[in-house]
């Protein structure tokens, strides 16, 4: 691949970030009860963090979502008939190859579209890529698909690849919005993959979010290491116990940080004092699972039609493949 098919648009700059950061933790440091977004688990620390996390036994949610993925992407591809795949968050790049391969060898395959929040990830995801793909042109955005979906690059008939269980990030209404957002950015014919975990036995999904060796429990901690030193707060990280739970009324997992003492925390950034008690909970992740007639429901809602959808043999996880129609 020539260096002149490599274009990254920035949509989202650095400032961006830090004013997003800002007001996430002005909010959510100040709500009853306290909250913080999962987005900021992914410094390089937590990244590697989370690549620790999916070789866990435990966590079965990668493994399974590549097996789909080895099995059904030749259908996936055939089904979408698209020759540009888009993929919102950087997925892994066996998982892109995965769904590259199967773009290509159905002979449509013209263009790569990673987006990210982070241009040295981009960059490196489209530097791994190079040398297989010879010809193919990528045209990366540095964005926020909370707020750019309806700018991102356009170099074909798109395959949206969210992959990873992310959609379940998103409380109800915002994941509404976004799907809604999604469909209105994409062109009539269109097809979007989802990845989504379901429902099963809560223990089992507890025990994702809970491994044995702790590696969970330092990534959900290593949030505060982010606030430490962007907001240059004075979070203790050993002070605070990693608790996750089955809330089987939302049917979402929580990940929260409890605080094992009564401190007072100084965010100098914010100008904040912010008080925890002994055992209060700080929320800093749900993780929805889904049943296969609700997310097709909220599919149909957001103005896309359900095209297939793919299980692993115990019902863990699946594949959506959904389009967009006439009226999107």
């Amino acid at each position: 691949m020539n260096e002149e098919h490599i274009d990254i648009d920035v949509l989202l700059q650095p400032g961006d970030l830090r004013e997003g950061l800002e007001h996430d933790a002005r909010v959510g440091l100040t709500s009853t009860p306290k909250t913080l977004p999962p987005k900021y688990f992914y410094d390089a620390t937590g990244s590697e963090l989370f690549e620790q996390i999916t070789r866990l036994p435990e966590y079965y949610q990668t493994r399974t979502e590549h097996a789909l993925l080895t099995e059904h992407a030749g259908a996936i591809a055939k089904r979408a008939g698209a020759d540009v795949l888009l993929e919102l968050g950087s997925g892994s790049s066996e998982k892109t190859r995965l769904l590259l391969d199967a773009l290509r060898d159905t002979g449509g395959l013209a263009g790569y579209v990673p987006v990210d929040v982070s241009a040295s990830a981009l960059r490196e995801a489209v530097e791994a890529l190079r040398r297989d793909y010879p010809g193919l042109a990528v045209h990366g955005a540095v964005a926020d698909y909370d707020h750019h979906l309806d700018r991102l690059p356009h170099l074909g008939t798109r395959l949206v690849a969210f992959l990873g269980g992310t959609l379940g990030n998103f409380p109800p209404p915002a994941r509404a919005t976004f799907l809604a957002d999604l469909a209105r950015g994409m062109e009539p014919g269109e097809s979007l993959l989802l990845g989504v975990d379901l429902v099963k036995d809560p223990a089992r999904l507890v025990a994702a979010y809970d491994d044995s060796a702790g590696v969970t429990a330092a990534f959900n901690r290593n949030v505060l290491t982010v606030l430490n030193r962007e907001l240059g707060a004075d979070f203790d990280p050993a002070a605070f116990g990693h608790v996750a739970v089955w809330d089987a009324e939302n049917e979402w997992i929580e990940m929260r940080l409890r605080a094992t003492r009564s401190m007072l925390v100084q965010v100098p950034a914010l100008d904040l004092h912010v008080a925890f008690a002994e055992g209060e909970e700080m929320r800093t992740e749900i993780s929805a699972k889904f049943r296969s007639e609700g997310i097709e429901a909220e599919l149909v809602e957001a103005g896309f039609e359900l095209e297939e959808l793919w299980t692993d043999a115990s019902g863990d996880y699946a594949l959506v493949l959904a389009s967009t129609s006439s009226t999107a």
